[in-house]
């Protein structure tokens, strides 16, 4: 097992870069959002609020330091969050994957922003993830089609269970989950937990002593989740699912479902 001082960032790829235009300030480049720091440190307290604007039943949901790939052949993560306690703005970065002299702007809700010739509007900016909507209805429908098994097989043959908003997909990560209100333990040793439908979930450090963990998922080779330093009480999603940080020990982090 990690010792409670340790830390270890979460390996993700690199993929190739894809232009992106937003609406929103320029924030310049960052760092490595696949890395985590290596010093203890107490966390700085998200001031919150946790979310700001209305989730659509259909939207994108880009996962806290993750990436999303989108339909002609672009990408988007998020890569950084602010709140003041009133408002709450996210930093975009372009790309699924991190990349060096990437670009990246700040945004909130009904920012309006270009990727790869597709337009996006945000919708929600929550602590954990950023819900964008779709302009065209064609790239509504290319993210909600079905996809040719459920089965996943690796790397990128699993995009369409990765990055979708497909209902049947969702559910069937859903079912993987334990139910509301029941807890879900990630092992601080290493271990993955691999869901039916591709993605895979771990701890990448647990610091007893600060209080804090860190914990990613990993789809169709792109990391599309990577909270840093959570803490008891914070939120976290995985696969459309919402849950709780209950606990934390040396051994494991544990989180309890929130949502149906």
């Amino acid at each position: 097992m990690f010792s409670p001082a340790s830390r270890y960032g979460i390996a993700g790829a690199t993929l190739a870069l894809w232009a992106l235009t937003a609406c929103g300030t320029s924030s310049g480049g960052g760092d490595n959002p696949t890395t985590a720091p290596t010093t203890t440190q107490a966390a700085a307290k998200d001031k919150g609020p946790q979310c700001i604007g209305e989730a659509p039943a259909d939207g994108v949901h880009v996962l806290r330091g993750g990436g999303f790939r989108l339909p002609g052949g672009g990408g988007v993560q998020y890569a950084a969050a602010t709140a003041d306690g009133t408002s709450r703005t996210a930093t975009l970065r372009d790309g699924a994957g991190y990349g060096a002299g990437q670009q990246q702007w700040t945004v909130k809700p009904g920012s309006r922003l270009t990727v790869s010739g597709h337009a996006y509007t945000v919708r929600q900016v929550c602590s954990y993830r950023v819900v964008l909507e779709p302009k065209d209805a064609k790239d509504k429908a290319a993210l909600a089609a079905a996809p040719e098994s459920m089965e996943f097989a690796g790397g990128a043959a699993d995009n369409a269970l990765c990055f979708t908003t497909n209902r049947a997909v969702l559910a069937a990560a859903s079912k993987s989950f334990p139910a509301k209100g029941q807890p879900l333990s990630l092992l601080d040793n290493g271990s993955v937990k691999q869901l039916p439908t591709g993605p895979s979930l771990t701890v990448s450090y647990v610091d007893t002593a600060a209080g804090t963990a860190g914990l990613g998922a990993n789809c169709a080779g792109v990391p599309v989740a990577i909270y840093k330093d959570v803490s008891v009480g914070d939120t976290v999603e995985f696969s459309g699912v919402l849950f709780e940080v209950s606990g934390l020990t040396e051994q494991a982090v544990r989180l309890t479902r929130t949502s149906e």
